[in-house]
């Protein structure tokens, strides 16, 4: 017998009607986020970033690709990386068949990680994706973006992402709070091919830019829990009966990787 709390089909119908006032209140506060995002000021971009693309070595313009927009996924693979972050790649799932929409409404997308093209497209071939994906090894546009950072930052500096100051971050496998053979960020590091600190170097987020009169601006950037709104597994799972069910923690895969034990 179910411990959840039952009813009528009328009593459920009252309780969801009055649920629908809350979720279209939620949905213009979400109208009213979009605007204040497009409102954001411009920063203009002068430094020249160069990246390596399929089509060879491109600028930031270049991966415009005759769009006045630009749309970019910064994606967890690192060069020592031998594997794409898992969570990475469930997103990826998520946005792989929407480019050709966006590209139609004159926005272009790419994701953009710091591993060799080479293998960038490898994973790429295993997955089954066909998204444009960069690699900025050798530019600093990770770095700019504040979603790669350096051993140095990491072990005695600290880090700036997601726009606060963050400590120093190898302190944690050392620690044992984080590292540890059972928690997240282990499983995923091992799932990279990485241990945990080299795993951590590496941090999720999208930025969006735009040409205009031959020059590009950033234009917003979101990180972290950010990244909930454009991974597209959660939006259903917040509408399943148990929702996102993660009391035990995560528990995805790629997809090629479920039911092998």
């Amino acid at each position: 017998m179910t411990t959840h709390l039952t009813g009528s089909r009328d009593e459920w119908l009252a309780a969801r009607i009055d649920l629908l006032k809350a979720e279209k209140e939620f949905t213009r506060l979400g109208d009213k986020l979009a605007q204040r995002r497009q409102q954001l000021p411009w920063v203009r971009i002068d430094k020249e970033f160069r990246f390596e693309t399929e089509e060879g070595d491109a600028s930031l313009a270049d991966l415009f690709r005759g769009r006045s927009q630009l749309l970019v996924y910064h994606f967890m693979f690192g060069p020592d990386y031998k594997a794409g972050c898992p969570s990475c790649s469930a997103i990826a799932d998520g946005f792989n068949g929407i480019i050709v929409h966006l590209a139609n409404h004159d926005v272009a997308f790419t994701a953009v990680s710091r591993a060799p093209l080479a293998k960038l497209l490898e994973y790429r071939t295993r997955m089954g994706w066909s998204f444009p994906w960069a690699s900025a090894a050798g530019s600093e546009f990770n770095f700019d973006f504040h979603v790669s950072f350096t051993e140095e930052q990491q072990r005695d500096e600290g880090i700036d992402y997601n726009y606060r100051r963050e400590p120093v971050r190898g302190w944690r496998e050392r620690s044992g709070q984080e590292g540890s053979g059972d928690s997240a960020e282990a499983k995923f590091a091992a799932m990279t091919g990485t241990d945990v600190p080299t795993y951590q170097r590496e941090q999720p987020g999208m930025s969006a830019f735009v040409q205009e009169d031959g020059a590009i601006y950033h234009t917003y950037s979101s990180y972290g829990r950010g990244m909930d709104a454009i991974w597209s597994m959660y939006p259903w799972l917040d509408r399943a009966p148990k929702g996102r069910n993660e009391s035990s923690g995560p528990w995805w895969r790629r997809h090629d990787e479920y039911g092998k034990g």
